[in-house]
């Protein structure tokens, strides 16, 4: 570990690490479960290598996670060995996929945020994430360039796909706010100079938000309550919904059923 993580609390580190790792995780599962059921061909192929994408950066998070916990674990034991309480992704990846508006809209406004973060991260005091972060951020950029023209081509298209992405964003705009969320541990991580503070990057994702929504002739949900950011916390402090637990028994039944098994 460098400088930058001996100076901070190594259990919020963990946890900030945990963080963006299980985001791309849970986010990267969930875009994969259209492999083989997606509207069109190319869609299909376009959305898998998007999920290997994310489950890739996860892979690059949660080894440093595992080696910051110093216990013996890898970035698999942290994937596949954990329970629902324990993982720490916002609500909004968690979400079902829904129609495909659905799974558009959200993938639009976690990349709008995703993107800002990444950007930020790679000016961390800690090398290695500002390393992680240098990667995934030309991976988050196409990301964000593809949602963001889906986004805009069927919010403005015909009557149905504008109102199905109409729908999609009502639905998922209760779960933003958790993105921008600030705690202890992100205080901790922003004091030693590792990590932004979440509040800061809101500005910008607005803008960008913004910007695309009204191309796509969507209009903006604007204040609206939001989920995960009371007393009782959200994914971030691992009160989840009962969509992550559907997703682990499925993502981790091999590791489960065959702990350490190797092909």
């Amino acid at each position: 570990m460098g400088a930058a993580v001996k100076a901070a609390d190594k259990a919020a580190f963990l946890e900030w690490l945990e963080r963006v790792g299980d985001n791309a995780l849970i986010l990267g599962h969930r875009v994969s479960e259209w492999c083989g059921h997606s509207p069109v061909l190319e869609e299909d192929i376009a959305l898998a290598n998007q999920a290997l994408d994310l489950i890739g950066q996860c892979a690059l998070w949660l080894e440093y996670a595992a080696e910051v916990e110093g216990k013996g674990n890898t970035a698999d034991h942290l994937a596949y060995r954990r329970d629902a309480a324990a993982f720490r992704n916002a609500l909004l990846l968690e979400r079902p996929n829904g129609d495909f508006g659905h799974t558009l809209m959200r993938q639009f406004l976690f990349d709008a945020f995703h993107i800002e973060l990444l950007r930020a991260l790679k000016e961390s005091s800690d090398t290695r994430v500002a390393e992680i972060a240098a990667k995934a951020e030309k991976e988050a950029a196409y990301h964000l360039e593809r949602s963001a023209d889906l986004v805009i081509r069927l919010g403005d298209g015909t009557g149905e796909s504008h109102a199905r992405m109409a729908a999609a964003l009502t639905a998922l705009w209760p779960y933003t706010g958790e993105l921008f969320a600030d705690d202890d541990v992100d205080r901790a991580m922003a004091e030693a100079g590792i990590a932004p503070l979440p509040s800061s990057l809101r500005a910008a994702w607005e803008a960008t938000v913004d910007a695309v929504l009204a191309e796509a002739t969507l209009d903006m949900p604007g204040q609206t309550w939001q989920h995960g950011v009371g007393r009782t916390g959200g994914g971030k402090q691992g009160v989840h919904s009962e969509h992550l637990g559907y997703i682990l028994a499925e993502m981790q039944f091999l590791q489960r059923a065959y702990p350490d098994a190797t092909w």
